[in-house]
């Protein structure tokens, strides 16, 4: 099966795709009401909003990555497409993580400082594919050695603390981003 028969098989079953995408934020929602301010950083509550984090995360990140490869690489009208498959994971993504972050800070939920290297690998790599799809040939830098130095090692930064952040052990510290 390819992953446009996928998307086509996931589009035939909207009241499907609309329950899985309102139940993240309607079950973030319910558990603020339930354990109270400033209660979402306990025991058992940061679990589940670990869980939460990544029932809409990994089909919103993939989404993303859908929508974007659609707009940017194969240039297909999204007006074409489903709604329900290429936004409603975005919204859906967004929507939860707004809500969890008001009820517990996101260093308090386990393993989202793994989450958040994973998104960065992936929107580093998309962007660095993106430039080179688009570069032409015989490419033409217009700025001073310099500034392309300093870029390539930004780049770099972004890579290696996605990656480290991303496999680290649990036992090591966390690290920060290498930009403020």
């Amino acid at each position: 099966m390819s992953a446009r028969e996928l998307l086509d098989l996931a589009g035939r079953h909207p009241a499907a795709l609309l329950a899985l995408g309102l139940l993240p934020p309607i079950a973030a929602l319910v558990l603020g009401w339930i354990h109270g301010r400033g209660g979402g950083a306990g025991s058992p509550w940061r679990y589940i909003y670990a869980l939460l984090v990544y029932a809409s995360c990994v089909p919103g990140v993939g989404a993303a990555v859908v929508t974007a490869y659609t707009l940017f690489f194969t240039r297909e009208n999204l007006l074409d497409k489903n709604l329900l498959v290429y936004g409603l994971p975005i919204v859906s993504m967004a929507l939860t993580l707004g809500l969890i972050r008001k009820n517990v800070a996101f260093d308090d939920v386990p393993g989202f400082d793994r989450l958040s290297g994973l998104l960065t690998l992936i929107a580093v790599t998309f962007v660095v594919l993106l430039a080179i799809r688009k570069t032409f040939v015989g490419v033409i830098f217009v700025g001073s050695i310099a500034k392309l130095a300093v870029l390539a090692a930004l780049v770099f930064a972004l890579l290696r603390w996605g990656t480290r952040a991303l496999l680290r052990r649990g036992d090591e510290p966390r690290q920060r981003p290498p930009l403020p």
